[in-house]
């Protein structure tokens, strides 16, 4: 089943060259918090991916941005936005894989 056609962008070569993983962890859980938090993230285009997990870290984010002032001012707004508990930002050093395929 296909859900979309897409092209695929060099976020290098666009000046995007900094890629975070960020752990959120949250002490909020309420309905009214994640509608504004889901909010705040699908209206930033630097974050790529969102995924909300099970066990210690409630979100991780992948956030492609210019450098780490960049992500600095990602953060900052973020924060601003939104009541979130800690934030642990990972720089990713190198992009070992990266794939769109499905293993069928």
């Amino acid at each position: 089943v296909i859900l979309k056609q897409t092209a695929l962008l060099d976020a290098e070569s666009l000046g995007l060259e900094a890629c975070f993983f960020v752990l959120i962890r949250t002490s909020e859980h309420e309905s009214d918090w994640q509608r504004k938090f889901l909010q705040v993230l699908r209206a930033r285009p630097e974050v790529m991916e969102a995924h909300r997990l099970a066990g210690d870290i409630d979100y991780i984010l992948k956030v492609r941005v210019k450098n780490a002032r960049a992500y600095d001012q990602f953060y900052q707004a973020l924060i601003s936005e939104v009541k979130i508990y800690n934030v642990t930002a990972l720089l990713s050093m190198e992009e070992i894989k990266a794939t769109t395929s499905l293993p069928l």
